[in-house]
């Protein structure tokens, strides 16, 4: 039977089990739009196509499956970009489909024609314009395999409106055969040997989890592993969640807003266990004096992430939950009962549970920092202003350990890796690497929209809550019952941080004068807000929040000279810390 262009897309997106896709709708996109009306999937209406790349990227992170977004040509195409931009730098799996001018207008500057396929080069992990419908399901099946696997990523498909509009067969493909792209998955097991056995001849090893944990799965292969070696974990930002914040060997997160704990731990260790992770600069401080007596094992599904950003002595080329079990596998055989190199490190077995008398030393020292300096504990109530520690330990408890919590980027990003403990992967979405600004709204609706039963909280900052305010739209016509706190300081207080501490109080350009009243903001769109402005009604009014039904909106007023600490300033090394006003440790 014959169909259109169109509604094979939208047979093909049923056929991988779509249920979902966040759009809208233009001139180019017309067929595909009508086509959607005679399909299962459902729509999801956002108010900028930024915010449907977005909300897309969030359904993934929360769900663990690829997020699919629409948009036109041309400038709905573009404004695609900075979300496909911040899934690509996260590697989040996500699929968008364009439309395009007809294939005889292209090259011509028509009307709402961009070259988007282009233009997002850079930023997806590849991506195709279809100018044959024959060639449409099976475009989509290899986008589909190609964004879930390996090193997950964007995918993009351009299609232009007559291929939609034009008529053909339906012949979804019984195999794919792609050329060049085979991600390894399964590690080699020579280099799983050579990194086994400098992890078990470590006297103070450190296991470095990264986003690639949570995206293949392994958080409780990564828990196993670190807990036979006696191994501290210190997860990145994409990381949180992979190993429960309580657990006696996690030391919080590493780098510029990182914990004493885990910046001391990559400072002083001889074996640093990477996994999932790359080392960016946010982490590494001054590269050259990062981890400078450790050797360093390296485990990623990426061959091009091995010594781009530090020198790597042990790859172990794979996916983070196949690597780990051979790991763990290949260190249960070397166990000090077989005798050999793991006696050497100074073991000892007792009643079916490897102890490494070696490593107490070790692992004391990193609890002495936990307890003294790791900000895990929220300072007392005795400003006139909520404190931001207290406020997160408030929201912990009340919104309980299953609730995902989005955040957009800022200093309440910051506050909220370091004072919110989470005790499950898939419970933090925000954008680490791009750092986008307006990704936390859009990125809630799609966390809500895929785990409907589930508690979804933003936490965003006045600065970056604005750029994609319009979307409380989407959250009332859809009725999400999303819970929004937004630390309201006034300004961009990330940059009036910097420009405190770096540029000697010299504020530019940070004062977010004329912004609306938030409370009203979200009462235009029929949405309840509240304000907070003291330290004693956070508690209720988060309270209040959560037993309302629907989505509410709580404007949380802060003192604009609040900072984040502890802080690693630019270009230093880790050991370089800022601990509070005026002190470097």
């Amino acid at each position: 039977m014959l169909m259109r262009g169109a509604s094979i897309i939208m047979k093909s997106l049923e056929t991988l089990g779509v249920d979902v896709v966040f759009g809208f709708p233009g001139g180019q996109v017309l067929p595909l739009y009508d086509a959607l009306l005679d399909s299962n999937v459902r729509h999801v209406l956002v108010r900028h196509e930024q915010a449907a790349a977005h909300a897309a990227d969030g359904y993934a992170r929360a769900s663990g499956r690829t997020g699919v977004c629409f948009a036109t040509s041309g400038p709905g195409a573009t404004n695609l970009v900075t979300g496909l931009a911040t899934a690509f730098m996260d590697s989040i799996p996500l699929v968008a489909i364009t439309g395009q001018v007809g294939v005889g207008l292209l090259g011509r500057d028509s009307f709402q024609e961009a070259d988007i396929s282009g233009i997002t080069i850079p930023i997806t992990k590849h991506n195709y314009i279809v100018k044959n419908p024959a060639d449409l399901a099976r475009t989509i099946c290899e986008a589909f395999h190609i964004a879930s696997t390996g090193r997950h990523g964007p995918v993009l498909i351009d299609v232009p409106k007559d291929v939609q509009a034009a008529e053909t067969e339906f012949v979804w493909p019984q195999s794919l055969d792609l050329p060049g792209y085979r991600p390894r998955i399964e590690p080699d097991p020579t280099q799983v040997a050579a990194a086994a056995t400098v992890m078990l001849s470590a006297k103070a090893p450190l296991i470095y989890a990264g986003g690639g944990v949570v995206a293949s799965g392994a958080s409780a292969d990564l828990q196993a592993l670190a807990g036979y070696l006696q191994a501290p974990v210190t997860t990145t930002l994409m990381g949180l969640g992979a190993v429960p914040y309580d657990s006696p060997l996690f030391l919080g997160m590493p780098g510029m807003h990182g914990t004493r704990a885990a910046n001391r731990a990559i400072q002083e260790c001889d074996v640093l266990v990477a996994v999932g992770a790359r080392f960016d600069d946010r982490v590494t401080g001054r590269v050259d004096r990062f981890a400078p007596n450790a050797r360093i094992v390296h485990v990623d599904i990426d061959r091009a992430e091995m010594g781009k950003n530090v020198r790597v002595d042990f790859p172990v080329l794979g996916d983070a939950r196949a690597c780990l079990r051979a790991l763990l596998e290949r260190i249960q055989e070397m166990r000090p009962a077989t005798g050999g190199l793991a006696c050497a490190a100074g073991c000892s077995e007792g009643t079916g549970v490897v102890t490494y008398p070696g490593r107490a030393a070790w692992l004391s020292r990193l609890a002495s920092f936990k307890r003294n300096g790791n900000g895990k504990k929220p300072p007392s109530v005795n400003g006139h202003s909520p404190r931001p520690a207290r406020v997160l330990r408030d929201l912990m408890e009340i919104a309980g350990e299953e609730a995902v919590i989005t955040t957009d980027v800022g200093q309440h990003q910051m506050w909220v890796a370091l004072y919110y403990g989470f005790t499950r992967p898939r419970t933090l979405l925000t954008s680490g690497g791009l750092g986008t600004m307006g990704y936390g709204l859009p990125a809630a609706v799609g966390a809500q929209v895929a785990r409907p039963g589930s508690r979804v909280v933003l936490v965003s900052g006045d600065g970056s809550f604005l750029m994609n305010s319009q979307e409380l739209a989407t959250v009332a016509a859809n009725r999400l019952p999303l819970k929004m706190i937004v630390f309201n300081n006034g300004c961009l207080g990330m940059v009036r941080q910097w420009q405190e501490l770096f540029y000697r109080r010299r504020y530019s350009q940070v004062a977010l004068d004329g912004s609306p009243d938030l409370v009203k903001l979200a009462g235009a769109y029929g949405i309840q807000g509240m304000r907070v402005a003291k330290p004693a009604r956070v508690a209720p009014a988060l309270r209040e929040a959560f037993e309302t039904p629907g989505p509410v909106l709580v404007d949380l007023v802060l003192d604009t000279e609040e900072n984040v600490f502890p802080m690693v300033p630019p270009a230093a090394s880790l050991d370089e810390m800022i601990e509070g006003p005026g002190s470097v440790n």
